[in-house]
C-alpha cells in the first residue's frame, strides 16, 4: 500500500477523470454507431481494471496483513465470494456480447434484470465492497467510492443509449424495475 497522501489523492482524482473521459467516448459510440467500437469497448474494459489494480495502493492486500478473527472477515468473504459467483451467473444470463455493449438488439427484462437493470454492476459492487472489508480502512473506503463514481459513470451513459434506442419499451421498462435495488427511493 502506498501511505502517500498525495499519490492517494492524485489517483483518486485522476481515474475518475479518466472514466468521465471513457465514458463520454462510449457515449459518442452509441450515438454514432448503436454500439460500442473494438477500441471503445477496451478502453471501458481497462478503466475497471485500472480501477481493480489501484485496489493494490489502497488496501494492505497481502495475504500477511489479512486477519481472519476480524469480525468482519466472515461477511467480506460472503460479499466477496457471494458477488464473484452472482457476477458470473449474470454475464453468462446477459451474454458476454451484450456485456461488451455489442450484442443483438432487445431488452433483457427477464432472469435477474426484472429486479435491478443493472444486477451486474450490483454484483461487481458486493465484490469490491467485500474485497475492501478484507483489509478495512479509510482508503479502502475511498477505494469503494471510486467504484461507484465509475459505475454511476457507466449506467448513466447506458440509459441514454437505451432510452434513445428502445424509447418508451426502455421507460416503461424503467418505471417497474428499479436501477439498482428495490429501495425506497432507488428506482
Amino acid at each position: 500500500m502506498v501511505s502517500s497522501l498525495p499519490t492517494l489523492i492524485a489517483i483518486a482524482v485522476l481515474l475518475p477523470l479518466l472514466g468521465a473521459l471513457v465514458f463520454r467516448r462510449v457515449a459518442s459510440d452509441y450515438d454514432r454507431y448503436g454500439s460500442l467500437g473494438r477500441m471503445t469497448n477496451l478502453m471501458q474494459a481497462f478503466v475497471f481494471v485500472l480501477h481493480f489494480a489501484v485496489s493494490f495502493v489502497f488496501l494492505e492486500s497481502t495475504l500477511s496483513a489479512l486477519d481472519t478473527s476480524n469480525p468482519l472477515f466472515g461477511f467480506a468473504m460472503i460479499l466477496l465470494v457471494g458477488g464473484i459467483v452472482l457476477l458470473v451467473t449474470a454475464r453468462v444470463q446477459f451474454g458476454i456480447r451484450k456485456t461488451f455493449g455489442r450484442g443483438t438488439p432487445g431488452l433483457t427484462c427477464s432472469g435477474m434484470y426484472r429486479k435491478s437493470r443493472n444486477p451486474q454492476v450490483i454484483f461487481y459492487g458486493l465484490m469490491v465492497i467485500g474485497y475492501s472489508l478484507l483489509w478495512p480502512s479509510w482508503t479502502g473506503g475511498l477505494w469503494v467510492v471510486m467504484w461507484a463514481i465509475l459505475a454511476s459513470m457507466m449506467v448513466r451513459t447506458e440509459e441514454q443509449h437505451l432510452k434513445k434506442a428502445y424509447g418508451s419499451e426502455y421507460v416503461d421498462y424503467c418505471t417497474r424495475t428499479p436501477r439498482y435495488m428495490d429501495l425506497p427511493g432507488m428506482k
